[in-house]
């Protein structure tokens, strides 16, 4: 047994003594009967030997000595790895070869089936387990059988099992060493003369021979052992013997001898036990690990360590020493595999089992179930590098002969690549992405001008290769950084190395998950300023290198970018880590490059990152995931690219009222007349994801399947939109976006019959229409040719042989095998390949000519295959902007369409909302019966009354108890301002509204440990944005400002905040407390009003009854020993508290605060500094510019209401 891939045990086969057959061998006489069918005889107690005259004798034998050792047994390793055998030794497979030379096993003794599967001779790879017989009819009898009782905790998945059960996988198993890996001396095989039963069979065709025959000398890896000597008793056929009375004891195993030291199979020992440059890495700077400029990426490998490398092993550390922070699959036949560190990771995740390849650790996966097991390593935060093959054995035969250079150096191995290096931010194909929604790849370069942060900002989405580049002048908290990255969650992050303050990477940290990727990039030699991304992005010439200055080619945002040096340097440290993805070429030149604005002041409304967590936009607060969120509500979209550019208008509603009223147009019209709406789900609803599959053909790396797919899905949305033009409206947006789609009907003209599309789906290859491409056909007849005469070959030989049952066989790589019955002679210059009980297979040299010819004309074939496909992509990406535009068209009426479905399931009551379109007017925010659209119950939900604004006061002042439902009328009044502006109806029975520009709000009490700040720290982070970005169309949330400190200090600052916000700012909003003495306070200010929490109180059982329902006043208390009790707090304690509240309430100074309110001659505190702020002697001109003509008006309403 040997070890596979996964650990399971791989059977080699062991050779017949008496009979030699297989394809590397030819066999002069292979028609004597194998040695299989003496096991139909009941074997003797004391084996007879025969002389050489074929007489049995039966010399005395010890039991030890007649008892072969069970197959279940271990055997006992040699000393030596290539230890020959002795003429004294015989085989162990004499007595127990089946009838196909595969299955070597005592009959005496049953034992659990391991998983056994292995291959046959790969022609592109090293000869790792080769079987010990010729006869390669044992590959076809391989089978894998697993075992009940496996230890295996993880089970094969679909693709492995499919793998695993392939013939043409499992003839690739195992490859050849002897080409790549260490070259071993190997034991010269002996001539083996047959012998026969058949006495009277001519001498002079076998000769006779006292001694045991021997089996090939097997070619071992360097990690494999075998005994010196044989484990089974030498045996010969005696048919007088008596049958055994008794059973047959074990043989003794024989003690080796430890005179000579063992070696340790590889996966036994640690990769830096081997080499003292893994035991002592350094960079490929010479850098230490505890250096600060160390790098991990990297490793050097001394010259003369490497030298003394095997070919094999040269080949991939030449690699892997550059990609020592990711995990390496490296292409190996029809396998994967991962060698030394990368083989503990994937045994130590994955259980997979630690097998030996050369003079390294291993581990591997099926080829079939590569996007599996990568996807497993990139879900754990890994980068994933895959090495491919770039020939096969046979394409590398035919480029060596090809090459008449005398002095060329043939290669001992065959050509790998780095093909690409896969990481979570940046997958790109379909197979491995496992959502609809867009990750980024962002890269962030830093500096400070003016004593304001900067950022230059140049982000990528990989699977639709559309890049943004941003170049943002923040305020001291970073607030457009923050709602850029809150926006967008990178998945991915690429810095420069020492060059980003803490602050900004506490902004990273904190709005990004635990998976996301963090590169470091060294300053100009990786992260690379403007000028040179300007020399590469034009040297590389991705856009158009006809033209000589291609700096007119780029596209137009990129042109704009090309002087802003921020922007610019962090655009070349995301190309260069692009360029050593090996994706940079097929994203750039597709050309989708465009600005990205996180706060559109002009255009939209603002979502600062702050307000996307507090009103959970996108995911929840109380486990992160998107159930019951507002984008889950809204997302009814049925393609992917319809749920991204949802997405979009979420993070950026729109804010021009007439924008809005269009949109809320095409909404009515949908669901005034559903049959557009019916058509284009029941016609689009199984639409692949266009988008990210056009940039993928775009790259080459489409697969034919996927190509139909495109195909397909164009022609579809060709005849929908045919369809759709007969009932949009002319003028509205439906309109416009029907009529503005392209015009896909010419484009997919030349596609119709280009290939063969059944057979592109099945087989996943084009077959073009003859005539089409002359070099396909050309190839094509070349094979064809081949294959007729092959077919000639077989009907001489039906007609020489005189049957009709001759037929040509595939056996694994070795196909067109001459199947003949057994009973029918061949000519003796014809080698036997393999065999069955009912028929033989033979080659003889004109087939094996007509075979090799056949091979060579596949292998060009598949290359003409290749270029042809890469051909169909290039003329299918010459349309390129047509099929982005029909995308962009298709996902903005999806868009729409999940509006009106959205608002004809938001229940009732539900009105579409009404925009005052007047800019000069005053703002005003009114629901009447409003709802929260995100909160499904088994009860009726209590609607409630909106007003702010208008004739009504612009900000309201809110008590309650605790849990009354404050922070709920909060949220949902925000929710219905998004969903006003990005065009939805809102749960209400009416709605009014000015456009808002701003959501700010300030919700909950918690801190945020991992940037160092406490909870009164948050509380007032956030309040400074709003103090410093709100305006009068803004809407302001504050919910219980001042309770992270203590009652006076908390007091204080919540009266002079909503003193600022009410007088001075004008914005609209709601400022939720528990703090009832700034009711008092306010009571008299012209914009704000008191409102509260309605409750049901019973004093004497403690209970509190919520209502839910918003009503005019200030509320009496808090009812916090109410809550306590409900919670269940112990009596006593209860008690003691309300004692200690009454007795701090009547002696308080913001008691006696409450009382100086209630009295005629009492000014308002805000009232006094503001009069005294405007009156002072040494104010300047710019301090009384500072007040405004509204806060000059709002103070003498006040005044006067005194």
């Amino acid at each position: 047994m040997v070890r596979g891939i996964e650990g399971n045990e791989m059977s080699t086969s062991r050779p017949p003594t008496l009979k030699k057959t297989g394809s590397s061998q030819s066999a002069k006489a292979p028609k004597q009967q194998s040695i299989a069918g003496f096991f139909a005889k009941r074997p003797s107690l004391t084996p007879a030997k025969r002389d050489g005259n074929g007489i049995a004798t039966n010399p005395p034998q010890s039991s030890a000595d007649i008892t072969p050792l069970p197959s279940s047994a271990a055997i006992a390793p040699s000393s030596s790895p290539h230890a020959a055998v002795g003429p004294s030794q015989s085989s162990a497979v004499d007595g127990r070869n089946k009838e196909n030379g595969t299955s070597y096993s005592s009959p005496s003794r049953k034992v659990k089936k391991q998983v056994n599967y292995a291959e046959s001779d790969n022609e592109d790879e090293e000869d790792v387990f080769k079987p010990l017989s010729g006869n390669s009819r044992a590959k076809k009898r391989r089978r894998i059988s697993v075992k009940d009782d496996s230890d295996d905790e993880f089970g094969f998945d679909a693709a492995t099992q499919a793998a695993l059960e392939s013939e043409d996988i499992m003839d690739d198993f195992v490859v050849p060493e002897d080409e790549e890996d260490e070259p071993f001396t190997k034991a010269k095989k002996r001539s083996v003369p047959s012998t026969s039963r058949n006495s009277s069979a001519p001498q002079s065709s076998r000769k006779i021979s006292n001694t045991p025959a021997l089996p090939p000398h097997l070619a071992t890896e360097e990690s494999e052992e075998m005994p010196t000597e044989s484990t089974a008793q030498q045996w010969n056929f005696d048919p007088d013997a008596p049958p055994p009375t008794e059973r047959r004891k074990p043989m003794a195993r024989k003690q080796l001898s430890t005179d000579q030291p063992q070696k340790i199979k590889a996966h036994k020992t640690e990769p830096a036990d081997r080499h003292t440059w893994l035991a002592h890495p350094v960079d490929a700077d010479r850098n230490p690990p505890d250096h600060p400029d160390y790098d991990p990426r990297t490793l050097y490998i001394p010259p003369h360590s490497f030298g003394k490398l095997s070919d094999f092993e040269k080949q991939y550390w030449e690699i892997k020493k550059n990609f020592m922070n990711t995990i390496v699959f490296f292409k190996k036949g029809k396998f994967y595999e991962l060698y030394e560190m990368d083989a503990t990771i994937g045994h130590q995740l994955f259980d997979l089992k630690l097998t030996d390849r050369v003079n390294m650790r291993m581990v591997g996966v099926p080829e079939a179930s590569l996007d599996h097991w990568a996807n497993q390593f990139v879900a754990k935060g890994y980068k994933i590098a895959r090495v491919d093959q770039m020939e096969s054995a046979l394409a590398k035969d035919m480029r060596e002969r090809g090459d008449t250079a005398k002095d060329t150096k043939k290669d001992k191995i065959i050509r790998r690549e780095l093909a690409s290096v896969l990481t979570s931010g940046t997958l790109v194909d379909g197979g491995m992405l496992q959502d609809d929604m867009a990750t980024y790849c962002a890269a962030i370069k830093e500096t400070e001008k003016d004593g304001r942060p900067c950022f230059g900002i140049a982000f990528v989405d990989a699977a639709t290769a559309q890049f943004h580049l941003a170049n943002i002048v923040d305020d001291a908290d970073m607030t457009r950084f923050e709602t850029f990255v809150a926006q967008t969650r990178p998945g991915e992050l690429i810095l420069e190395k020492g060059c980003i303050s803490a602050k900004a990477l506490r902004i990273l940290k904190n709005n990004t998950g635990p998976t996301t990727i963090w590169n470091y990039l060294k300053p100009d030699k990786e992260f690379l300023s403007a000028d040179k991304t300007r020399m590469k992005v034009d040297g590389e010439g991705y856009f158009d290198k006809s033209v000589e200055d291609s700096v007119d080619t780029w596209p137009l945002a990129l042109r704009e970018a090309k002087e802003k040096e921020l922007t610019f340097s962090a655009l070349g440290a995301l190309v260069w880590y692009l360029s050593m993805l090996k994706i940079e070429r097929e994203l750039l030149t597709c050309g989708n490059f465009s600005w990205y604005d996180p706060i559109r002041k002009a255009s939209s409304l603002v979502l600062d990152g702050q307000s996307l967590i507090n009103l959970e936009i996108f995911a929840n607060t109380f486990d992160g995931s998107t159930e019951g969120t507002l984008f889950t509500m809204l997302n009814r979209c049925i393609s992917p690219f319809g749920k991204r550019m949802l997405r979009q208008w979420v993070c950026h509603p729109l804010a021009d009222a007439r924008k809005i009223n269009q949109r809320l147009d095409a909404v009515d019209a949908l669901n005034a007349d559903s049959t557009v709406m019916d058509r284009f789900t029941a016609s689009l609803s199984r639409l692949p994801d266009l988008e990210r599959l056009i940039s993928r053909v775009h790259a080459g790396r489409c697969r034919p399947q996927d190509f139909v797919k495109v195909l397909e899905g164009f022609e579809q949305i060709e005849y929908t939109m045919s369809l759709l033009s007969t009932f949009g409206p002319g003028e509205g947006v439906l309109g416009q976006l029907i009529t503005s789609m392209p015009n896909l009907a010419a484009a997919l003209l030349d596609w119709k019959d280009a290939f063969d599309r059944p057979k592109a789906k099945e087989e996943g290859f084009f077959i073009p229409q003859p005539g089409v491409e002359e070099e396909y056909d050309e190839s094509q007849g070349r094979i064809d040719d081949v294959e007729k005469a092959l077919q000639k070959v077989l009907n001489r030989a039906r007609k020489d042989l005189g049957s009709s049952a001759v037929k040509f066989t595939d056996n694994g790589k070795e196909i067109y095998q001459l199947e003949v019955p057994q009973k029918i002679k061949v000519p003796a210059k014809w080698r036997q390949v393999s065999s069955t009980k009912a028929v033989k297979r033979w080659y003889f040299p004109e087939l094996e000519d007509l075979v090799q010819n056949l091979k060579e004309a596949q292998e060009s074939h598949a290359q003409v295959v290749k270029a042809l496909n890469g051909r169909f992509y290039a003329r299918f990406d010459e349309h390129y902007s047509t099929w982005l535009a029909a995308v962009k068209v298709i996902a903005q009426l999806d868009c729409l369409i999940s509006l009106a479905k959205a608002s004809a399931a938001i229940g009732s009551p539900s009105c579409r909302p009404q925009f005052v379109e007047d800019d000069g007017a005053p703002s005003v925010l009114r629901f009447e019966e409003l709802r929260h659209p995100c909160i499904e119950t088994t009860t009726n939900f209590i609607p409630n009354d909106i007003a702010l604004g208008g004739q009504e006061a612009t900000m309201t002042l809110l008590t309650g108890a605790n849990a009354a439902g404050k922070s709920t009328v909060l949220r949902m009044t925000c929710i219905a301002v998004i969903l006003a502006q990005v065009g939805c109806y809102v749960p209400c029975s009416f709605a009014r509204m000015t456009p808002i520009d701003r959501i700010m709000s300030r919700l909950g009490a918690h801190d945020n440990i991992f940037a160092g700040q406490s909870t009164f720290m948050v509380e007032l982070s956030e309040t400074k944005k709003i103090l410093s970005e709100a305006t009068p169309r803004s809407l302001v949330i504050l919910d219980e400002l001042g309770r992270g400190t203590s009652s006076y200090d908390g007091v204080a600052v919540a009266q002079a905040v909503l003193h600022h916000v009410a007088t001075h700012v004008g914005a609209l909003g709601f400022f939720a407390t528990h703090y009832h003495s700034l009711a008092a306070e306010f009571a008299s200010h012209p914009q704000i009003t008191p409102k509260r929490m309605a409750v049901r109180v019973e004093p004497e059982a403690r209970e509190v009854t919520f209502m839910y329902r918003l009503e005019g006043g200030v509320a009496e208390g808090s009812y916090g020993m109410h809550c306590a009790a409900m919670c269940g707090i112990p009596e006593q304690i209860i008690r003691a508290a309300e004692q200690a509240a009454m007795a701090w309430e009547h002696t308080g100074r913001i008691k006696q605060s409450v009382e100086l309110a209630q009295r005629n001659d009492w000014l308002p505190l805000g009232l006094l500094s503001d009069v005294c702020w405007i009156l002072r002697e040494d104010a300047g001109e710019e301090e009384e510019a500072g007040v405004s003509e509204r806060s000059l008006g709002v103070l003498r309403k006040a005044i006067a209401a005194l």
